[in-house]
C-alpha cells in the first residue's frame, strides 16, 4: 500500500488518527449542545438545530478549532467542559504499535493537528503521545489550519523535510487533499476515526482501519542511514 522506501518522513493528525476521535464527537455534538441549550430552555434536539448553522459557518477554518472562539461565542467554559470527559480520551488501539514501529525504522515522526494548544496539552496529559514523537506542531501558531496552503508552506519554514518524501496521515478528505495540493507525496486516510460510528468513505487516497496491516512492510523496510542511502 504504501512504498516506506520513498518515505523519510511521518507527518500524524491527531483526532481521529492518534486518538478515537469519539471523545471530540461526543464533546460537540452532545455535551456542548446540552449545556449551551439548558441555559436557553432548549433540549438536546434544538440546541443541536441552533448551533449546526454556528458551527458551519466556521468549519475549515481555525476558529472551528479555536477553544477561545467557542468560549467567546457560546459563553462557555470550553477547556472545563473538556475536563468533564477525561474518561473518553483514549488511544486508538492500534496507534501506539504503529508509532513504536515508525521509531525501530528510524523515520522522523511529527504530530501536525489543528487542535488548540490547551486542547493538545490536555491530550498529552491523558495519553503521552508525545513520547512517540520527534516534534509536536499545532496549527494554532501558524494562524491558519490544515486546510489552507499557508499552513502547509509555514510548517515547510519551519520544520525541514521533504514533501516529496513524506507521509501524511489523516481522518479528513478535505485536509489530505490540501496535502496533496501542497505536494506530499504519500497519503494515508484513517476510515474509522470514531470506534463508536460507521467506517467512512475515503475517495482518491488509499484508506485504512487498522495501522497493524502497515507494520511489517515498514519494519522490512527501515530508513537506511549507510554511506550508500
Amino acid at each position: 500500500m504504501l512504498a516506506w522506501r520513498q518515505i523519510d518522513t511521518v507527518l500524524l493528525d491527531m483526532d481521529g488518527t492518534l486518538i478515537d476521535l469519539h471523545f471530540d464527537n461526543h464533546f460537540w455534538q452532545q455535551l456542548v449542545p446540552a449545556r449551551w441549550g439548558a441555559s436557553r430552555g432548549l433540549d438536546l434536539a434544538q440546541a443541536q438545530a441552533a448551533l449546526d448553522p454556528v458551527f458551519a459557518a466556521v468549519a475549515g477554518t481555525l476558529n472551528w478549532y479555536c477553544l477561545d472562539y467557542w468560549r467567546d461565542t457560546l459563553g462557555l467554559d470550553i477547556l472545563g467542559l473538556k475536563r468533564e470527559l477525561l474518561a473518553k480520551i483514549r488511544w486508538r488501539p492500534d496507534a501506539r504499535p504503529f508509532l513504536e514501529a515508525l521509531r525501530l525504522s528510524g523515520r522522523r515522526c511529527y504530530l501536525f493537528t489543528n487542535a488548540h494548544p490547551d486542547s493538545l496539552a490536555l491530550k498529552l496529559q491523558c495519553t503521552g503521545l508525545d513520547r512517540y514523537l520527534d516534534g509536536l506542531y499545532s496549527t494554532h501558531g501558524f494562524g491558519v489550519s490544515k486546510e489552507d496552503q499557508a499552513c502547509w508552506q509555514a510548517l515547510r519554514q519551519t520544520l525541514a523535510f521533504d514533501p516529496a518524501r513524506t507521509l501524511f496521515v489523516d481522518d479528513s478528505p478535505r485536509i489530505l487533499a490540501a496535502a496533496g495540493e501542497f505536494g506530499i507525496g504519500h497519503r494515508l486516510g484513517i476510515l474509522n476515526p470514531d470506534s463508536q460510528r460507521p467506517r467512512q468513505v475515503m475517495a482518491g487516497v488509499p484508506g485504512i482501519c487498522d495501522y497493524g496491516s502497515l507494520i511489517p512492510a515498514l519494519l522490512a523496510n527501515p530508513v537506511r542511514t549507510d554511506p550508500g542511502s
